[in-house]
């Protein structure tokens, strides 16, 4: 789901040594490098490197000993044509700034996969006129930054375009088939039940066109999560339906499962604290899962006292945490132990007390920012809205504000 990210910015489980005996070797101008294991691709956290005050990859690599970064995102361009951009504005052909960050993380012998895709947006596989044309325009970003890992990121609004779906699991599977040892995850929305609808149907189009990635991983946030125990309960559910679409033991399920979780505040108001991930981090790993990643590494710092646990930003995680806290678990996701530190306490953010705004009015017209209360809660209006009473929705108009 990720609205903020779009607000703000636009296959076995094996052992780890035997997780990358299988790369791509690409040969590129821009700097192509020998592929890590598989497991530290299935590891890498997501980083904006163009908005949300980027941080400095190689401070996060000398602090936690993390290696891969999930660059995103790729979107097509802003004005409308079949070519790669990033988040719609920077040409991926012209592009000087990415490589630049891609260069220092591989300098330090690390590497990147790239995200295509994400929440809002206009993505390749809406505008290009078929599979084979999404999937050239995907082989120049591959080519451009000589990629041995990418991520499609398929959920709203793209998600509910079965055209467009079409495209990019279509588009997948020739870059898998055109790129021998490629890794390729699939992204989509998380919910309590696995996946919705819309995800169940990118999974069916899947087994349809008989392309298999690494894996199929879920977002569970945003979706009335509250904690770990929801979320190991969502990736279970997500597992029996893995099953049921491709007619897999729960074993090889579990084999192409991966999480993509939300670190501190979500966009909802969910709390997923460090002791949250230290629990699927473990859920995770005793099920050998193929993946562990999460969104970002933007927010993976603390924000001031003032925002703790009042807002969601994306530039900090308004939990209390030491900066790359989270990063660290995908380092022990990858098989890797990082550097000691000081533990950083992580309490569950208790939201601060505040007073409620004007109560909501069944008759009165809401325009995008307008606060008001309901139930004990404050609420914003996302856009215009007259005579819908304010829930907790995914999709719905108001986003809740926390107790009041």
């Amino acid at each position: 789901m990720r609205r903020l990210r779009a607000c703000l910015g636009a296959a076995a489980a094996v052992g780890l040594a035997a997780a990358g005996a299988t790369a791509l070797v690409a040969g590129s101008a821009s700097g192509a490098t020998s592929a890590l294991s598989n497991r530290w691709y299935a590891a890498a956290p997501y980083l904006m490197p163009l908005d949300n005050d980027p941080p400095d990859p190689a401070a996060i690599m000398d602090a936690t000993g993390l290696k891969a970064f999930q660059l995103a995102f790729v979107l097509a361009p802003n004005g409308g044509g079949c070519s790669p951009t990033w988040g719609g504005t920077a040409a991926v052909s012209s592009d000087t700034a990415v490589q630049s960050i891609v260069n220092t993380i591989r300098a330090k012998g690390g590497d990147v996969s790239v995200s295509i895709g994400g929440y809002g947006g206009t993505k390749l596989g809406q505008v290009c006129s078929d599979a084979a044309a999404t999937a050239a325009a995907y082989q120049q970003v591959i080519t451009k930054y000589g990629l041995h890992a990418i991520d499609f990121d398929l959920e709203e609004p793209e998600y509910e375009n079965t055209a467009a779906i079409k495209n990019e699991i279509g588009a997948a599977k020739i870059l898998q088939q055109n790129n021998p040892g490629l890794y390729v995850s699939v992204t989509t929305a998380g919910t309590a039940d696995g996946t919705g609808w819309f995800g169940k149907q990118m999974l069916l189009e899947a087994k349809s066109q008989g392309f298999t990635p690494n894996n199929f991983s879920i977002m569970p946030f945003d979706g009335g999560f509250n904690g770990a125990a929801s979320q190991t309960g969502a990736l279970t559910n997500f597992n029996q339906i893995l099953q049921s679409t491709f007619g897999w033991d729960q074993a090889t399920a579990y084999a192409h499962e991966g999480f993509s979780g939300m670190n501190g505040r979500s966009d909802t108001g969910e709390f997923f604290t460090q002791t949250d991930f230290q629990t699927v981090l473990d859920y995770a790993t005793s099920h050998n899962m193929d993946r562990f990643t999460f969104w970002s590494l933007n927010r993976d710092r603390q924000c001031t006292p003032a925002d703790n646990g009042g807002r969601t930003s994306g530039t900090c995680s308004s939990v209390a945490q030491s900066s790359w806290d989270f990063a660290k678990y995908s380092v022990k996701f990858a098989g890797a132990t990082p550097p000691s530190s000081t533990p950083t306490p992580t309490p569950t953010p208790t939201p601060p007390s505040t007073g409620c705004k004007p109560a909501w009015s069944s008759t009165a017209v809401y325009t995008v920012g307008n606060e008001v209360s309901y139930n004990n809660h404050n609420w914003k209006a996302k856009w215009w809205t007259q005579n819908e009473t304010p829930v907790a929705s995914d999709w719905g108009v108001w986003q809740d504000e926390g107790a009041c």
